[in-house]
């Protein structure tokens, strides 16, 4: 078993860590280590679930008000931060697929 120490330890030393391109912490975690101690410990370049503050705060505020730069949804690269890479995957697997989204509603359970 880990401690939540050891595991704040090891996710400094990824964050350092220039091989390592993203990290994805994988929840829920033990009733002893706390969450969003884990999550806030992963540098916002590097959490590919788009759990950080940071990464969620720009996901729900980006393009939403007068002044702010559209980001292009259609590339990718563009987008200046990891977008939760569960949505992303259903969102490309429905776009694979041929289902058209537009002006559609979406219900996200569990």
């Amino acid at each position: 078993t880990v401690t939540e120490a050891e595991l704040l330890s090891k996710i400094e030393e990824l964050n350092k860590d220039d091989k390592v391109h993203g990290i994805l912490v994988q929840l829920p975690l033990p009733s002893h280590i706390n969450e969003n101690n884990v999550i806030e410990a992963v540098h916002p370049s590097k959490d590919v679930d788009g759990l950080h503050p940071r990464n969620t705060a720009s996901l729900c505020s980006t393009g939403t008000h007068v002044g702010a730069e559209k980001i292009d949804w259609k590339d990718m690269s563009t987008v200046p931060f990891h977008i939760p890479c569960t949505p992303q995957g259903c969102i490309e697997l429905l776009d694979r697929s041929g289902v058209e989204l537009r002006s559609k509603n979406a219900v996200v359970v569990g």
